[in-house]
């Protein structure tokens, strides 16, 4: 993670900075936002952490986590699908309130556009996206099954083959099979979701089914996310019974994790907030007013505080649960 080391009688008071722990002679260590090399975040569908949590029908689920972090309070945003990927991506909906296809290109600030603007990249992998910046809505290999569908796919409402690339928008080489996703997980961009299809999320096929093609595909960027300084994240859209609650699974995993179960109240907000604070790019929409997750972060090392410049003044520190171990990143 980088950082400046700073020593605590230095340290200025200020409102958002709460300090963890004071050492012996007089440091603090905190335990701050890191920033991994590479953050992959999956996306579920339509299940609520009562279907999957325990449940013996996703033992690879379970396993990470327990393995990692897992939030017990996690909300999504509203209902139905669609939605909630444009609040992950962008902090807002967009003024889209269901799954038909949005009608305009959109220009607004977003996840992707913010990455790649602070030298940063960003790539999003859909399975059984038939070829790179594919815009229909649907694909299909299998007559009568759903497969690729657009409204899983946020980043392809940004996309533009104008060039210069105007403002917030996205080359459509960010919109990518899943079939591209590297074996070589050095080749992956700063940032990626993974975009199962209606199959394989969870959303037409069993939780048993998608949580097989978790592990079958994603299992070994977890293992190597344990020693190389990155980051999974895996969560769902919406829960499955719409209603207000709305509780989902949201799960860290990797090497820079304190292991256990947090019962903090997050949103798809906080998670965007998160990774843009991990790369210090400004904020879109709702994540601007929204609290990033620090406290299952691995600390620095005792005597110094590692934190990144855009992380200090939104620094919030909160409760941990059930911590079961600390893993050390290196």
């Amino acid at each position: 993670m980088s950082g400046t080391r700073i020593n605590f009688a230095s340290v200025c008071s200020t409102r958002n900075l709460v300090i963890a722990s004071l050492m012996i002679g007089g440091s603090a260590s905190i335990a701050a936002v890191p920033r991994p090399d590479h953050v992959v975040i999956v996306m579920e569908e339509n299940q609520g952490s009562g279907k999957i949590i325990g449940s013996a029908n996703a033992p690879y689920i379970n396993s990470l986590a327990s393995g990692g972090a897992y939030f017990s309070n996690s909300h999504a945003i509203t209902h139905p699908s669609q939605p909630n990927y444009l609040d992950l991506f962008s902090g807002n909906n967009q003024g889209i309130t269901d799954d038909s296809t949005t009608p305009v290109q959109f220009t607004t600030a977003n996840l992707g556009a913010q990455l790649i603007s602070s030298g940063f990249s960003f790539t999003g992998y859909s399975e059984s996206l038939p070829s790179a910046g594919y815009t229909g809505d649907t694909y299909s290999t299998v007559q009568g099954q759903n497969q690729y569908v657009r409204k899983h796919n946020p980043w392809v409402n940004w996309q533009s083959s104008t060039i210069p690339q105007p403002t917030n928008t996205l080359p459509a080489s960010v919109n990518q099979p899943f079939t591209s996703f590297p074996s070589n997980f050095t080749l992956l961009p700063t940032v990626s979701f993974v975009i199962p299809n209606e199959q394989d999320d969870m959303h037409h096929g069993t939780i048993a089914q998608g949580d097989t093609w978790l592990k079958n595909n994603i299992d070994a960027y977890a293992q190597w996310s344990l020693t190389h300084n990155s980051l999974l994240i895996v969560t769902w859209d919406e829960d499955d019974s719409g209603d207000t609650t709305n509780l989902i699974p949201t799960i860290m995993y990797g090497g820079m994790i304190n292991s256990g179960t947090y019962s903090e109240s997050i949103n798809h907000f906080n998670v965007l907030r998160t990774i843009e604070d991990m790369y210090g790019t400004s904020y879109a929409g709702a994540a601007a007013t929204s609290t990033p997750i620090t406290d299952v972060f691995v600390a620095p090392e005792p005597g110094t505080i590692a934190i990144g410049a855009a992380s200090l003044l939104s620094l919030h520190l909160r409760p941990r649960r059930q911590s079961r171990r600390r893993r050390k990143l290196f």
